[in-house]
């Protein structure tokens, strides 16, 4: 006869929080890289087993893809506010790269873009497909904004920016510090200084 009361429960915990989890994961990503993350990390991390972590999140690579949109909402760049249509081309751009510094290194053990890093490509062919969408939407959203100023240099402006921005991403996953990263950001902001008044 079995003891019933010794027998472990199988699933999920009854005070599972899905998004508590996410955001587990997120951490986990951002620190180590998709790669570098195994199934026994996550699941260890979010006190789940495989069963029961495939039946919430499908796999890795989906639990990947919501880290990424969670980290886009909750401490990805602003992009419409940093970028807002008053402000003259050079200020945006400027204050774009400075929220950068600050953003990729404002967490020592997970430093540089969550998105970018992800995006620069691993094993995971999928994974990499699911940063590099995010990655394409923020390039649209900043081409966005500076075509409304100068719409006849938006690309050649769009991909300095995002180079910039991955340049902040991989300096910062190197050791650089925000006020180094600062200082590298004003440097890039100078390229539009003739660009004031637009």
């Amino acid at each position: 006869m079995t003891d019933t009361k010794n027998v472990k429960s199988r699933g999920r915990p009854r005070n599972f929080d899905v998004d508590e989890a996410v955001g587990k994961a997120q951490a986990l990503f951002h620190q180590r890289g998709y790669d570098a993350v195994s199934l026994a990390d996550l699941t260890a991390a979010l006190a789940i087993n495989p069963p029961s972590f495939y039946a919430a999140f499908g796999s890795k690579a989906d639990l990947y893809g919501r880290a990424l949109e969670r980290y886009a909402k909750t401490e990805g760049l602003d992009f419409d506010r940093l970028l807002a249509p008053e402000k003259p081309l050079n200020e945006a751009l400027a204050a774009l790269f400075d929220a950068a510094a600050v953003a990729y290194t404002a967490h020592p053990e997970a430093t540089g873009c969550l998105v970018i890093e992800g995006a620069r490509g691993g094993t995971d062919a999928v994974a990499c497909d699911k940063a590099k969408t995010l990655w394409r939407r923020s390039r649209q959203v900043v081409r966005d904004a500076i075509a409304d100023r100068a719409a006849d240099r938006a690309d050649e402006i769009t991909d300095y920016v995002m180079a910039v921005l991955a340049g902040l991403s991989a300096s910062a996953r190197d050791g650089l510090g925000a006020a180094r990263l600062r200082a590298i950001g004003r440097t890039a902001s100078l390229a539009f200084m003739s660009d004031k008044a637009r």
